[in-house]
């Protein structure tokens, strides 16, 4: 879909409610990381990371996260269907449990 916008004197376009709310760029902080090629120019939405939440894309939780996710993809580690299954298996490993 193409949507044509203006482009004010000192360069400021304004996006369409439409498109700001389908990629939340009206959340507080966001931001349009703009790309020059050479024929046009591209704009990406990126959206600001909570600093609440800031640890999750450190590089090293992220790495870890895929490596997570291929254990699961090669169907390694153990699912429980309950906290209370999860503890037990807990307990049950060697040297751990009263």
């Amino acid at each position: 879909m193409s949507t044509f916008v203006g482009v004010q004197e000192r360069g400021t376009i304004a996006l369409p409610a439409r498109i700001r709310q389908a990629y939340h760029l009206n959340q507080p902080g966001a931001q349009v990381e703009v790309i020059e090629e050479a024929d046009r120019i591209v704009l990406i939405p990126k959206l600001p990371v909570n600093a609440a939440q800031a640890w999750f894309w450190t590089d090293g939780w992220q790495a870890g996260e895929r490596r997570a996710a291929e254990e699961a993809a090669a169907g390694l580690g153990q699912t429980y269907d309950s906290a209370e299954a999860f503890l037990n298996g807990l307990d049950n490993l060697d040297g751990v449990g009263g």
